[in-house]
Formats: C-alpha cells, structure tokens, sequence
C-alpha cells in the first residue's frame, strides 16, 4: 500500500464518530444484617441515636419525645400485668431478625423466654408494636411490609397524632388484609392470647387502668 493511500485512510478513519459508551447510572447500595453489625463494631454508630436497617437501607430514627416514652412505658406496664397462658416474653427496643432487615420495634411480643434468644435475635414475633407521631409514615410504609413478608400475625402503630390504635392482621404478600382502628374508649384483645383485654386509652398513655 502506497505512503498516499495510507494517509487517506487514517484521515478517513480519525473524521468518523466514535461510538460513545452509555453512562452508569448511580446505583443503590444495600447492606447486610452483618455488614450493619460491622459498621457498629467500627464505631460508625457510636452516639446515641438509634438505626434500623430496613431492606438494606439504614434509617435514622428520630429521638424519642415524653409522649412517645409514656406510650411505651404504659404499653409495657400493660403487658407485664397481663395474665399468661402460654409461655411468651417482653421486648423493648430490641432487634428482630427479619430477611435482610433488622428493625426495632418499640414492643414486641415473642414465644418463649429471653434466653432462648441469647445466640440470635428472634427470626418473628407474636405482635410487634410501634409508637409512632413522627415516625408514621416509616413505619407504615417500610417496616409494615417488613413484618407482614416475615409473617408476623399482627402489628400494632399506636398512633399518637390521630390518637388511634392501627391493628393491623392477616398478613399476605407484604401487606395486611386486614386494618381496623381502635378510639380511646374501646378495649382490643391480641391474637396470641384473647384473654387478654387492653384499654386502648392506656396504650395511648390517657389512662391509669390497663383492663376494664
């Protein structure tokens, strides 16, 4: 080939557009239940704030307000004065192990006694509640799902700014079919144990009687 003809092509091949690479878009990075548990031993989360890992995505929760202490304080003096047919204990603030998720329900009622969980946090519970004025939306629309996919049979959102309690049920393809809606002046009994009869007035921290 001559020196003319390989000129002419080089300068043929430097006038034609180079095809361009699509760009990445920015991705979503998920953690693990052990990753989280690692970023804590590091000391990532050393203050006292309080983190949920929820489907991968750390959550932030906001600090705990005097409504929302006495809601839970009420809720747990409720539980512990209840009578028991069956072996089951109290937890607060306490980890469940959920799929990829760890929330923190601020009470949750799970089978058994306290040491049988010493290994592992708990893989379901029997009713998990949470207290709820500014975490509302949260817990409605990312730890709900969470808890009905684990098949947890009831959740509880004692809703502080409607001054409600949301009973969820029957949960099926990561929702509840079933939601009911409790004033102050009602009384609910859980699924695990229907002998037991709660004040709704007192979950809400209205009222000094937990049962009627």
């Amino acid at each position: 080939m001559s020196r003319t003809a390989t000129q002419q092509r080089r300068a043929s091949a430097k006038g034609r557009t180079q095809p361009l690479s699509a760009p990445i878009p920015p991705s979503r990075y998920r953690f693990t239940p052990e990753q989280f548990h690692r970023m804590g031993e590091l000391g990532l989360f050393d203050d006292d704030n309080r983190y949920e890992l929820l489907e991968g995505d750390v959550y932030l929760m906001p600090p705990e307000g005097p409504e929302h202490a006495v809601s839970k304080e009420c809720t747990v003096s409720c539980f512990y004065e209840a009578p028991r047919s069956r072996v089951w204990h109290i937890r607060v603030e306490s980890p469940l192990r959920l799929g990829d998720s760890e929330p923190v329900p601020d009470v949750a009622i799970v089978a058994g006694r306290s040491r049988d969980y010493t290994g592992a946090h708990p893989t379901t519970a029997l009713l998990v509640i949470e207290i709820a004025r500014t975490s509302l939306e949260v817990d409605r629309q990312k730890k709900l799902p969470i808890y009905a996919q684990a098949s947890i049979p009831e959740c509880w959102i004692v809703n502080l700014q409607e001054r409600v309690l949301e009973v969820y049920r029957e949960p099926a393809n990561r929702r509840y079919k079933s939601v009911r809606y409790y004033t102050p002046d009602e009384t609910i009994r859980p699924l695990f144990d229907p002998e037991i009869t709660l004040r709704v007035a007192r979950l809400l921290g209205e009222d000094e009687d937990c049962a009627e």
